[in-house]
This record gives C-alpha cells, sequence and structure tokens, in this order.
C-alpha cells in the first residue's frame, strides 16, 4: 500500500511537473508575442516620428492677364444672324516665389536673414491658346455687336465693347483680372549640410473661368432693342498650370529657418512670407 500510494503520489507529482512546464511554456510564449509587439510599436512610432513629409503652401489672388483677340464676322445679312468667330490667346503676368533662410532667432520674433533666392514659378508672357470658336448671331441680319468679358458665373470682368456692324479683322487686347489659386509643395534635403539644404519646389496654379459675351441688338441701346446673347469658353473653370519642379541650394549652414513668399511677376509681395520652421521639420 505504501508503495502503491508513493506510485500515485509520483504520478501526481510528474503530471504537476508536466502542467507547470506547459504553463511555463504558455507564459514564456505570450511574453515573447508581447515583446515582439511591443517591438512592432515602438518601430511604428519610431517610424512616424522620423517621417518627414512636404509642406503645402497656397495663396488665393488676383492674376493680371491680358486677352487677344481677333474677331470676324460672316453672313452678316442672314435672317439668322451673322456667324462671329473669336481666336487668340491669354497672357498671364506670371508668378514668383521668394526663398528665405534664417539661421537663428535673435529675439522673440526676430530672425536674422541670411539668404534670400527669387524664383519664377510661371514665367511673365506665359500664355494660352483661345481655340477659334463660331457663335450665330440670331437676332436678324446685319445687327449691332458687342462683346463683354465675364467670369464663369457670368460676372462682368469688363465694359462692352462695340464691335461694329458687320466684323472684319478686328482686334482686341483688354486687361482683365482672373482669380487665381497657386499651390506650392516644399521639400528639404540634407537639413545638416554645411552648405545648406537642398530644397525643392513644384506645384499647381488653378484659374477660375472666362468668357466671352457676345452680345447682338438690333438696334442701339434704347426702350425698343432687342438682343440676344452667345458666350463661348476662353477658360475652363479650374484650369491648371503645372509649376516645375525647381532646386535651390541653402548656402547658409546646416538646419536653416525657412520661409517662403509669393510675388507678383514684377516681383510686388501677393501675401506676407509664410514660417515653415526648421530645415528637419520639413
Amino acid at each position: 500500500m505504501p508503495l502503491a500510494y508513493s506510485f500515485v503520489e509520483a504520478g501526481s507529482f510528474a503530471r504537476t511537473i508536466k502542467n507547470n512546464s506547459k504553463t511555463k511554456e504558455i507564459m514564456n510564449k505570450s511574453a515573447l508575442r508581447s515583446h515582439l509587439l511591443a517591438s512592432l510599436v515602438g518601430i511604428t512610432f519610431l517610424g512616424l516620428t522620423s517621417a518627414r513629409a512636404d509642406q503645402q503652401v497656397t495663396a488665393m489672388f488676383e492674376l493680371s492677364t491680358r486677352v487677344n483677340a481677333t474677331i470676324n464676322s460672316a453672313d452678316c445679312n442672314n435672317s439668322g444672324g451673322p456667324e462671329v468667330t473669336l481666336e487668340g490667346d491669354i497672357t498671364l503676368e506670371g508668378l514668383k516665389m521668394k526663398l528665405i533662410l534664417m539661421n537663428n532667432a535673435k529675439g522673440t520674433h526676430t530672425y536674422t536673414t541670411v539668404k534670400e533666392s527669387e524664383l519664377t514659378l510661371i514665367p511673365l508672357g506665359t500664355s494660352i491658346t483661345i481655340p477659334k470658336q463660331p457663335v450665330r448671331g440670331g437676332v436678324g441680319g446685319n445687327p449691332y455687336i458687342y462683346l463683354q468679358f465675364v467670369d464663369g458665373n457670368g460676372a462682368a470682368l469688363s465694359d462692352e465693347f462695340y464691335l461694329g456692324r458687320c466684323v472684319q479683322g478686328l482686334t482686341l487686347s483688354p486687361d482683365l483680372i482672373n482669380q487665381a489659386l497657386a499651390s506650392v509643395n516644399v521639400h528639404a534635403d540634407g537639413c545638416s549640410n554645411k552648405g545648406g539644404p537642398f530644397i525643392t519646389l513644384d506645384g499647381l496654379l488653378t484659374l477660375s473661368g472666362m468668357k466671352a459675351k457676345f452680345i447682338f441688338r438690333n438696334n442701339v441701346k434704347g426702350t425698343h432693342t432687342a438682343q440676344e446673347t452667345r458666350e463661348i469658353t476662353l477658360l475652363d473653370e479650374g484650369t491648371k498650370l503645372v509649376i516645375p519642379k525647381q532646386p535651390s541650394r541653402g548656402g547658409v549652414g546646416g538646419n536653416p529657418i525657412i520661409s517662403i513668399q509669393f510675388l507678383h511677376g514684377d516681383g510686388t509681395p501677393i501675401a506676407d512670407p509664410v514660417t515653415l520652421g526648421r530645415c528637419v521639420q520639413l
């Protein structure tokens, strides 16, 4: 009996050791998974803190444009009205950007400017072609023809221009204002370089719509004047021009404070400078 008891006790002890070993194995696996998970989380957070993204800066402003249009008409005595055609181009004033690099802050809000670079984003005189487009008058033969430039919503951008009755080779070059949105991405590399970082810019210039509205009247303006209007699109709403990628070398030592400022084509500021922060923050 004592022997039998010892056997049972020994068996129970063996099962206890086995169970303890399994428990220890499960605990070890659980601890390993927790360790790996913690390591993975640590790596993820390390990647997040070390990741750098480009900064995007935008500015809404009024862009001076010049419409260079040639207008002709045919079938002036047609009962359905003459056919009028317009063709030409739209010339833009240009867009620039000033890149400002500062090496330190002397006081609370005062920085030491050590380098300014002026970059051309859209060259002065950039033009957009207006394809030849015909319209039919619709108020009877030989009407009085007027032309007015309007935005994409129909709001007037110019006064009415009287073109005449049967127009041949008439040219107009009015200066107009177009609403524009400039969007520029700024990227910096080599922040610790003694010669300064490499900074690159690219982006888009988005233009608002522009139309030419022809007005056909059977008489000069008066109480009994009948009129018809026809519109042709010169610029689609949201027309985009690509700002090509442009590099610039810092030249002020490592990790400068970077600011940018949009400028008109003649160099006058569009808005105040925007401070993006230290190079390593981009």
